[in-house]
């Protein structure tokens, strides 16, 4: 019932975008582009729970496209995903990433319908990014984004950009099916998904936020109310289940160029009936350019992770070092290489992360993912994941 909800809501938003489109268009311009993928996941270890296997082939696609009239003010802006999945459906999923209707005119700027917006500076983890919910289906790292229904506002100063938010609805988190992996050992069901609010997903939220560049820096501040998309693990007789509670958040980061050394800070403060959170995260990235005198730029960085919540946090990082290592190749193939490793200063817990991609030819791309979790600490809530350990490769094409 609560995805056909939202998917009335997001036919809706469609429909009145079409209708504005219509009435307003002078010779507009349309654009469409489509992204065709083929992933293999393989995982190393067996699975800890029933009905999970150790190879996942799947098939997703993203088309995309826009169309602007009246020379670029106004706009509709689409991005689709859906994926299929050959083992049991455990992460066929399909979702609207976007679909809005933007107006610019002069400093101000209109956005109404689905959109992602993406607050953050440091590479670990993104404490400040508190407006959209994780795609969990597509990866723990909170990198992929679920479409948020909602009303932007935004006035650019020279004082700063000042951005006003309603979110009408809450998506929440899915965690696939059984025969999933990177899954809890049960997987809540609809009883077991509460919310604080009487309202539940339709209880209003509302952000506000500045941001502006000084000099070399790049800072931003904001204030969030609203239910939190970060839910609290509740356990009773039935066993594992979530709650959405209302909270207030505000919080700041911070980014500061200093010759090739780039300082990063993100931390928020969130409290309400139950919670009381206080999270900060910082670091440095050093670049070493052009070494090989053929372009490689290799980059060294180092973020520290604290949460108060410790054993509570859904990631996991309550006390934790994050050092990597990027390599930009800055070739014709745009090849690029991150390799990295959480380890948690006051428990045994170690995590590996490691991105490539490449471009092959004019239209085809090539994506390689791997996720290691070695001696988790059973308290931690990725302890569930401790056997998931996995290598997911990709090829895309584009069209």
């Amino acid at each position: 019932m609560k995805n056909l909800a939202y998917t009335m809501f997001v036919v809706m938003l469609f429909g009145i975008s079409l209708l504005n489109a219509q009435t307003k268009n002078k010779e507009g311009d349309f654009s469409f582009d489509l992204e065709l993928g083929l992933d293999f996941t393989s995982y190393f270890e067996e699975g800890a729970f029933d009905g999970q296997k150790q190879f996942y082939p799947g098939l997703f696609a993203r088309p995309k496209f826009t169309y602007d009239w009246d020379k670029g003010k106004n706009n509709i802006i689409f991005e689709g995903f859906a994926r299929w999945d050959a083992n049991g459906d455990s992460r066929t999923h399909w979702d609207v990433r976007e679909l809005y209707y933007q107006y610019y005119n002069g400093n101000w700027e209109f956005n109404a319908g689905v959109k992602r917006i993406f607050w953050g500076k440091t590479e670990g983890v993104h404490l400040v990014d508190v407006i959209n919910q994780i795609d969990f289906l597509e990866g723990i790292d909170g990198e992929e984004k679920l479409g948020q229904p909602m009303v932007q506002v935004s006035y650019t100063s020279d004082i700063g950009t000042f951005s006003a938010f309603a979110l009408p609805y809450t998506r929440t988190l899915e965690f696939g099916n059984e025969s999933g992996r990177l899954r809890p050992e049960k997987i809540p069901t609809d009883d077991q998904i509460s919310f604080e609010s009487g309202s539940e997903e339709w209880h209003p939220s509302f952000a506000v936020r500045w941001s502006h560049y000084i000099g070399d820096a790049d800072v931003g501040m904001h204030y969030f109310y609203g239910n939190a998309r970060e839910p609290l693990v509740v356990f009773d007789e039935s066993g594992f289940g979530l709650e959405y509670p209302v909270v207030h958040q505000v919080g700041i980061d911070y980014q500061h160029i200093v010759e090739s050394a780039l300082f990063k800070l993100e931390s928020v403060y969130r409290g309400g009936d139950f919670e009381d959170i206080f999270a900060i995260t910082g670091g440095v990235e050093y670049t070493f350019g052009n070494v090989n005198g053929k372009g490689l730029d290799v980059g060294v960085l180092g973020e520290y992770v604290y949460d108060n919540r410790r054993e509570l946090t859904f990631s996991s990082l309550d006390n934790d070092l994050f050092i990597a290592s990027r390599l930009e190749f800055n070739n014709v193939a745009g090849t690029e290489l991150l390799f990295g490793v959480f380890q948690d200063l006051s428990k045994s817990t170690k995590s590996i992360r490691l991105e490539y991609s490449q471009r092959l030819g004019e239209s085809f791309k090539i994506e390689v993912t791997g996720q290691g979790f070695l001696n988790v600490d059973n308290r931690e809530f990725i302890s569930q994941f401790q056997q998931d350990s996995f290598f997911e490769i990709g090829i895309i094409k584009y069209f």
